[in-house]
């Protein structure tokens, strides 16, 4: 029997690799890649350990969902980030053609949507989705732990 999840449960599963990150040290940031209403790839942001500017949890998601896939392009794919995406991996979403990016948090610094007419691929649907506020929370902890 075929269980079609939610949007909130993709997106907990994001959480859940935010969390990874947060005690792992890093911005905590996560993502998943759903196809055909199953996590293809989990990722989490990666900077530090890898000691890679580009190692942000979107980057490491599409790459393993590509690996998984076969293929470069992320047709029919969702991606859920706990974070609004930079422009750096907003870029690298443009170029996989994924079909949707649902993001909790709005990134009002760095996000891509700072960028006046910036835009992702003309087929992908992008929209804020749920726990803003949780990923929001995760985000502040981090910073508070990291200047004590």
């Amino acid at each position: 029997m075929l269980s079609i999840h939610s949007e909130e449960h993709f997106m907990r599963e994001a959480l859940k690799e935010a969390q990874k990150a947060f005690d792992k040290g890093e911005i905590p940031v996560g993502a998943v890649v759903v196809s055909n209403n199953q996590i293809i790839s989990r990722a989490y942001n990666q900077t530090e350990l890898l000691s890679d500017v580009t190692a942000h949890a979107e980057m490491l998601a599409i790459t393993a969902a590509s690996n998984f896939l076969g293929g470069k392009y992320l047709v029919d794919c969702t991606l859920y980030v706990t974070l609004e995406p930079c422009v750096m991996c907003a870029g690298a979403l443009t170029w996989s053609q994924i079909s949707n990016v649902v993001y909790a948090a709005k990134d009002v610094k760095r996000g891509y949507s700072v960028i006046p007419d910036l835009k992702m691929h003309p087929k992908t649907i992008v929209k804020q989705g749920p726990f803003a506020e949780e990923s929001e929370k995760l985000l502040l902890d981090f910073f508070r732990k990291l200047r004590n």
